[in-house]
């Protein structure tokens, strides 16, 4: 086979993958992942199930795709925020990552469920998920090591009874910085998207309705907890 039908045969492939996916996630905003078919998918893009599944061999094959785009999404979303913060200081570099994720999730709320939200039942993420899911982290990480690095960072007690899980975490997760930090950031971690997560799933109704501000004051104080000034 020649180049040029390689080729044109790769872009038709892409072209049937995007399309896929793109049906997948307006069944995810209309059914929840819970309720996502193949066949049914198959059936809105007037294809043969057997001719999707040379695709996608399984649902749980078509979940791990779109939990992994999902992923790559919010991570560049956050990348890109954080380059543009590059010289500003560590504060505000954790803010504009956070505030990021925030715009993401309110941009994609559905994929903001897949990845966020309730277990899907009998899904069970491979790990190909695992380097997507932690390119946000990893920014955080990032903020919080060059601050240890250079100006300091303020000194968190760290009570006896969880020092050997923080050093554990530590060692796991990021050996140059102090377990005690470490566990502020996992605590910050889940404060982060549990923030999030309250505004899109209207547990702030009626509680804040002023959120913009609200957000940012937020996760200032998040990033004051793990250290940073």
């Amino acid at each position: 086979m020649s180049s040029t039908a390689q080729g044109a045969r790769a872009r038709a492939r892409m072209e049937v993958t995007a399309a896929i996916k793109d049906e997948a996630r307006r069944q995810l905003a209309a059914e929840g992942a819970a309720k996502l078919s193949l066949r049914a998918v198959a059936r809105e893009l007037g294809m043969v199930s057997s001719a999707l599944y040379r695709y996608f061999p399984s649902r749980d094959d078509l979940l791990t795709a779109l939990i992994i785009d999902a992923y790559d999404s919010l991570g560049e979303s956050a990348e890109a925020a954080h380059a543009e913060a590059a010289d500003a200081g560590p504060v505000q570099r954790w803010t504009a990552v956070a505030e990021a994720v925030r715009a993401w999730g309110l941009r994609h709320p559905h994929e903001y469920a897949l990845i966020y939200g309730s277990p899907v039942p009998g899904y069970t993420a491979p790990d190909t998920t695992v380097p997507p899911a932690s390119r946000v982290g990893l920014l955080f990480i990032g903020i919080v090591r060059d601050a240890h690095q250079g100006p300091g960072l303020s000194e968190l007690p760290l009570s006896g009874e969880l020092r050997p899980e923080a050093e554990r975490m530590a060692a796991d997760l990021a050996p140059d910085l102090p377990p005690a930090t470490v566990v502020a950031l996992a605590g910050a971690w889940a404060q982060l998207f549990g923030l999030v997560g309250f505004e899109l799933f209207g547990q702030f109704h009626r509680v804040v309705e002023d959120r913009e501000p609200f957000f940012r004051h937020a996760v200032t104080r998040l990033a004051q907890g793990v250290g940073l000034e």
